[in-house]
C-alpha cells in the first residue's frame, strides 16, 4: 500500500522518466516521433497527476 501522495510521487517519476528517454532517443510512438515532442508527456503528466490527486482526495 502506497502512504498518501506516494501514487502521485510515483506517477511523477515515471513520467520524468519516460520524458528523458523521449529527448535522448525519440520513443517512436504516434505523436511522439519528434525529441522536441517531450511537451506532449508533459501536459499528460500534468493530467495524469492532477486525477490522482482528486481521487486520492476522494478515498
Amino acid at each position: 500500500m502506497l502512504v498518501k501522495g506516494g501514487m502521485t510521487k510515483l506517477l511523477a517519476l515515471v513520467i520524468i522518466g519516460i520524458m528523458l528517454i523521449q529527448v535522448i532517443k525519440p520513443l517512436g510512438w504516434p505523436g511522439l516521433k519528434r525529441r522536441g515532442d517531450f511537451w506532449k508527456l508533459a501536459l499528460l503528466a500534468m493530467a495524469a497527476i492532477s486525477l490522482a490527486a482528486v481521487l486520492g482526495h476522494w478515498a
